[in-house]
Parts: structure tokens; C-alpha cells; sequence
């Protein structure tokens, strides 16, 4: 595994923890980092759509997102930790703005569920798009253990930002498509009495 592949996954380790962290202390202060989530058309508050998607609203909300952010951000990460950074920051971007421009007016919303269904997107595209064994079987594995999670981007539950949902999807397949793809380099051949060779790519 490549040093960046190491510390794309500890980053991923590092976010979840740090929504615990935040989630421990709103907890105990009663609430009070719930100002920071995402207000429609609410212009002096449109920078939370950077902060938004680490906060949430109780534990039950965060135990909810912790293992799928850990999955797929863990996947999003063997991709490398630029490509990782990328993903994740046009995600943010694309669902929270989403949000702001879309959601009913009065509503606040907070959570990773943007960022997940990002990620997700970000898989499914990057698996086609990519074309190697590897971006393959995870696009697979991705869709068969987390394929229904796609009716999350339809309204169904009161309560539950179908909009978080959907533009984070949007966000991901948008990220796949712009983000460069990986080249294997080109073979290198060599001269009279040298056999050509492949230069070591990474993933």
C-alpha cells in the first residue's frame, strides 16, 4: 500500500473521530454546535456548508453515518490521498449548496449523509470510468452491499434531506469525471540487448 493510500485512511479515520469529538462536546453544551448547519438562502450562513457535514443532530444520527463514512471514505482513499482531498471538497461544495438552494425555508440541516452518498457516486462512476480490475470490483462490491442507499435521493422520510442526499450523489459522479484518472506509464523501451520494462504505477 502507497504512503498516500496510508494517509488518505487515516484521514478518513481522523474525520469520523473528529465528529464524535464535536458530537460529545454539542452534547454536553447542550446543543449549541446545531447553529452551524445549513440555513436556505441564508446568506451570512452560507459558509456552513463547510461545517455542516461534520456535525449532527444526537448520537443515534452520527451512529447512523459513522460506518458508511467509514467504508466508502476508506474506499474513496485507496485512490490516493490528492484524489481523496479532491472527492470530498467538491462533494461538500456541490451538496451544500444543494442544500442551501433547494431545501424548505425554516429548515436546518446537518450530517454526512452528503458526504456518503458522495462517495458512493464517486465509486460507482470512478469504477467505469477507470476501467481497472480493481475500480471494477469495488464499483461491484460498492453496489451490492450499498445499492439501495440510491432511493435515499428520492423524499420519503419527513426530516431526512432527501437534497443532502441526492446532490451528494451528484457531487460524487461529478468529482469521478473531472478528477484525473490514473495513466499507466508509458513503456519504456531499451536499446540493443535491453528488454523494455513497465514503470511501477500506483493506485
Amino acid at each position: 500500500m502507497t504512503q498516500s493510500r496510508i494517509s488518505a485512511i487515516v484521514v478518513v479515520a481522523a474525520v469520523t473521530a473528529v465528529m464524535w469529538i464535536l458530537e460529545i462536546f454539542d452534547h454536553l453544551a447542550g446543543n449549541a454546535l446545531d447553529g452551524f448547519g445549513i440555513y436556505p438562502w441564508s446568506i451570512d450562513r452560507l459558509g456552513h456548508v463547510f461545517t455542516a457535514p461534520f456535525l449532527h443532530f444526537g448520537f443515534d444520527h452520527l451512529i447512523a453515518n459513522t460506518i458508511p463514512m467509514l467504508v466508502l471514505g476508506a474506499l474513496v482513499a485507496f485512490s490516493g490521498l490528492g484524489r481523496f482531498i479532491g472527492a470530498s471538497l467538491i462533494i461538500v461544495i456541490v451538496s451544500g449548496m444543494g442544500v442551501w438552494l433547494t431545501s424548505p425555508p425554516g429548515s436546518v440541516t446537518l450530517g454526512a449523509s452528503g458526504l456518503i452518498f458522495g462517495y458512493f457516486g464517486f465509486l460507482v462512476l470512478r469504477g467505469i470510468i477507470e476501467r481497472k480490475t480493481v475500480d471494477i470490483v469495488i464499483m461491484i462490491c460498492v453496489v451490492i452491499f450499498y445499492g439501495t442507499m440510491i432511493f435515499g435521493v428520492l423524499p420519503q422520510q419527513s426530516g431526512v434531506s432527501w437534497q443532502a442526499h441526492l446532490f451528494g450523489f451528484l457531487g460524487g459522479l461529478f468529482a469521478a469525471y473531472v478528477l484525473p484518472t490514473r495513466t499507466r506509464p508509458a513503456r519504456v523501451t531499451g536499446g540493443y540487448g535491453s528488454r523494455g520494462s513497465y514503470g511501477s504505477y500506483g493506485y
